[in-house]
């Protein structure tokens, strides 16, 4: 089982810096699973790649419907008020709060290329090359 932030999952779908790693972390494990927020985020990053990247809506619905097919069967939700709470102790948003929440939750860390929320919660997370090093 592999929990990974939206940055990744993009990686995977849509070309990207990390992408070949993206594409090794999930030949290496199938299971990957998230916060349900990423479906969320997934759908801005989109959103924002259609308009700046000419990315068709067609192909970004496509690259929604693969990414919902392969996250959504290890999804977790996190309580508002849990992400909240974690926002507030860490100092992070309440969005990037609901992966630690996953992290906590599933007792594993999570893989991101977002070096501020490393910085905050460094036992919980991992970025990208060190998840392929282990």
């Amino acid at each position: 089982m592999v929990l990974v932030d939206t940055n990744i999952l993009t990686f995977l779908l849509l070309d990207g810096p990390f992408s070949a790693d993206a594409h090794t972390l999930f030949e290496r494990d199938h299971e990957w699973c998230s916060e349900g927020y990423i479906l969320v985020e997934l759908t801005n990053v989109l959103t924002t790649t259609m308009r700046l990247r000419d990315l068709p809506l067609a192909k970004a619905r496509a690259v929604y419907a693969e990414a919902a097919t392969l996250i959504q069967p290890g999804l977790v939700t996190l309580d508002h008020v849990e992400a909240m709470t974690i926002a507030h102790q860490l100092g992070i948003t309440a969005y990037d709060a609901r992966f630690i929440g996953a992290a906590r939750e599933l007792g594993t860390r999570l893989v991101t290329e977002d070096a501020r929320l490393r910085r905050a919660a460094p036992r919980l997370t991992q970025s990208i090359e060190h998840a392929l090093a282990n």
